[in-house]
């Protein structure tokens, strides 16, 4: 079949990609881009997502051996260890203020807060909801946090299959278009344009594809680390709950 193209140089045939890639219209070269700049952005929110998600469960686990350890609840607060990735850590912090404030009127932290606290009343059950909404409101806000950006990665998922099949229509659109105005219709002159039209289809799937992948990872490990943020609200309420309400009043 060599003799039907007999005016290509063989060494643009080395590669399909490339030779479609040369033969593709203006349109499809646009779309090209497009879709180059979407597997950018989605390569960068994976690499992003995969690099803070590793640092925050590793922080998490830092910080939940260290709140484990004795088991005093405000310890972490009052020495002023810090977790700053940690989504643990966040929920900590805000139960430790409300607490803190429930119990003293200040989140001020200084030598006497550890005196301070044994000094003061018990709460009652109304006070330690605050307490457990501040932590569910931190919970919410750590799930947004951990959610960032993923409809990125959705968005690549759905639309680059979209995007290159719009390309490809489009390129077979104009080939058939230009084969009618020459007169005529044979594979030398079809081959061209409907090459240079299905790039972008397939540029389309490589972007998608491993966007999917990604995107699957991350919303599992996301999905994981928002139980272990429920989690360790419910097991740090439970020990405020232990140690800081006025159990008599928290019965009525």
């Amino acid at each position: 079949m060599n003799y039907l193209l007999p005016h290509f140089p063989q060494s643009i045939f080395a590669s399909g990609i490339v030779y479609a890639f040369v033969e593709s219209t203006i349109e499809g070269k646009l779309v090209l881009l497009v879709l180059f700049l979407g597997s950018i952005f989605s390569w960068s929110v994976m690499l992003t997502k995969i690099r803070v998600l590793h640092a925050a469960k590793k922080q998490s686990a830092e910080f939940m051996e260290f709140f484990r350890r004795d088991r005093q609840p405000l310890k972490i607060f009052e020495q002023g260890v810090l977790f700053e990735r940690s989504p643990l850590y966040q929920i900590y912090q805000a139960g430790c203020h409300e607490l803190c404030f429930q119990l003293l009127g200040s989140i001020e932290v200084d030598e006497t807060f550890q005196a301070r606290i044994q000094m003061a009343p018990r709460i009652s059950a109304s006070h330690m909801r605050s307490v457990t909404a501040a932590m569910e409101r931190a919970v919410g806000e750590s799930a947004l946090e951990l959610e960032s950006q993923m409809i990125i990665l959705s968005t690549a998922v759905s639309g680059a299959p979209f995007i290159g099949l719009l390309g490809t229509v489009w390129g077979v659109m104009d080939a058939f278009g230009g084969i009618a105005a020459a007169g005529t219709a044979n594979l030398a002159a079809m081959a061209p344009g409907v090459s240079g039209a299905l790039i972008t289809t397939v540029t389309g799937l490589l972007v998608a594809i491993p966007a999917m992948f990604g995107y699957n990872f991350l919303v599992t490990t996301v999905r994981g680390m928002i139980v272990a943020c429920d989690n360790f609200a419910a097991e740090f309420s439970s020990s405020l709950e232990h140690r800081y309400i006025a159990h008599e009043t928290y019965q009525k």
